[in-house]
């Protein structure tokens, strides 16, 4: 296992080729009746392909807002967000969002269904091969004996299960979750995370994953980008992909976790 701390915080060099998605200098900010609220302030950061890439930080450090913003939802009040070269301006089916509510599923369409909708709404693969792509990815996230079931028929954990692999199947370029895990107990939440580790073991998807756990972003991500406390701004990038399910009691997983948790909560502390 390597050293959480060789090369923690500072921004791993990488060639332009290598870059999936760039963000440059982002302010977000909203208007209020009474004045202007500044979500985050000068972000910036490189997601390469295959990257787990965390955005971790307290309530209201504006994680989500960048979310939003790398979805298409939220326009920049300052700063450039690009994929693969082309600047972001709107929603598109290259980048799919996956949130933390179990009700996002269609509840009057069975698991094969919900899985095809969005494919069939934005016409992105022929009408004729959703079916079978939709039964591929059900397989992959261990749901084959309930894709003629319906969102009611499913535990939560399931559900969750049934989002995943509606945004894999659009093959997208990025998924976006935003504390998709949130709402989970504990145990389905710590298995969750596990079946996301072995989803992208088999298909090295790029995932813009939001938490606010430092113990879910240091097992689940590849790299860690910590914010500040509103307005968010980038405290550190860390790399943290060497630990596993199985490493979460590890002396080295431990540290990582202390070491962030100083910078969120104490914030002159050294890095």
């Amino acid at each position: 296992m390597a050293s959480p701390g060789a090369d923690a915080g500072a921004r791993p060099k990488t060639g332009a080729a290598d870059i999936l998605l760039e963000a440059r200098d982002l302010v977000l900010q909203y208007k209020t009746r009474d004045h202007l609220v500044t979500a985050a302030w000068r972000v910036g950061f490189d997601i390469r392909r295959g990257d787990r890439f965390i955005l971790l930080g307290p309530s209201g450090c504006g994680k989500s807002s960048i979310l939003k913003a790398v979805g298409g939802f939220l326009k920049p009040t300052a700063g450039q967000i690009a994929l693969n070269g082309r600047p972001v301006d709107r929603p598109g089916p290259d980048r799919v969002m996956v949130f933390q509510d179990f009700e996002q599923l269609l509840p009057w369409k069975t698991v094969r269904q919900n899985v095809q909708f969005p494919m069939l709404a934005s016409r992105r693969f022929p009408a004729r091969e959703t079916a079978a792509r939709a039964d591929a990815v059900i397989e992959k996230v261990g749901l084959g004996r309930f894709r003629d079931a319906f969102p009611h028929m499913l535990s939560g954990g399931m559900k969750m299960r049934v989002a995943i692999a509606r945004a894999l199947a659009m093959e997208p370029e990025i998924l976006l979750m935003d504390e998709p895990f949130a709402a989970l107990d504990a145990l389905t939440r710590l298995k969750m995370q596990q079946e996301l580790l072995a989803l992208w073991e088999q298909t090295k998807f790029t995932m813009l994953f939001v938490t606010h756990s430092i113990e879910e972003a240091v097992l689940v991500g590849s790299r860690i980008l910590v914010l500040t406390p509103h307005p968010g701004r980038v405290r550190a990038e860390l790399n943290a992909g060497a630990f596993g399910i199985d490493d979460v009691d590890a002396p080295a997983f431990g540290i990582l976790k202390k070491r962030i948790n100083d910078m969120l909560f104490q914030p002159e502390a050294a890095a």
